[in-house]
């Protein structure tokens, strides 16, 4: 049974400042390797969601550098992932954070900016960690920054993505075999 919950900003956020100048011994540093920006965004999000998705080829997880899935570490495959384009949705069993495109009204402080070059093509990804004004903070991994403007970037288009929550994908089944079987009412441990 799919069940949903909040996306937890503040954590994402605090990752995001923690690790935006620095690198986390968990994770690869893909920095020379094509980058670490989407990687970094997707640690800030993980540490907002707690939940991975093991899909292989379709879902979004790390388990090492040689055990990860595309939309971890890849703009393009980020952004299908997290918003369900193409054919990730229907691959994915959409378990994970998710969200969708707004406009820069929409979103808040946790959520994702995606830059594009002049050719349309969208080739940096970072965390929007505050507001000054009328500006954007972003936090970011290759070219490091920490709360740096969006203003201050150049591109010639972007994208702004919205995490809307995260799905989770919970077994039922437990409670009702075990009660049916006589077994088990399935409490809590701390009932137990």
């Amino acid at each position: 049974m799919i069940v949903y919950k909040q996306y937890n900003r503040a954590r994402a956020v605090e990752y995001a400042k923690r690790w935006a100048l620095d690198r986390n011994p968990l994770f690869t540093n893909f920095a020379g390797r094509g980058g670490d920006c989407t990687s970094f965004v997707s640690q800030s999000i993980y540490a907002g969601s707690c939940t991975m998705n093991f899909t292989p080829d379709f879902g979004w997880y790390y388990i090492n550098e040689n055990d990860r899935a595309p939309a971890w570490s890849s703009v393009r495959y980020f952004y299908d992932f997290i918003t369900g384009s193409s054919d990730f949705s229907a691959q994915n069993g959409n378990i994970g954070p998710f969200g969708v495109e707004v406009d820069a009204s929409g979103v808040l402080e946790g959520d994702v900016v995606q830059l594009a070059d002049s050719t349309g093509e969208f080739y940096h990804t970072l965390i929007i960690t505050g507001f000054s004004g009328a500006d954007t903070l972003v936090s970011a991994h290759t070219n490091d920054a920490l709360d740096k403007p969006l203003s201050s970037y150049n591109y010639a288009s972007l994208r702004y993505i919205h995490i809307e929550g995260v799905r989770l994908n919970i077994a039922d089944d437990t409670c009702f075999t075990a009660l049916i079987e006589g077994t088990s009412l399935s409490l809590p441990e701390e009932f137990t």
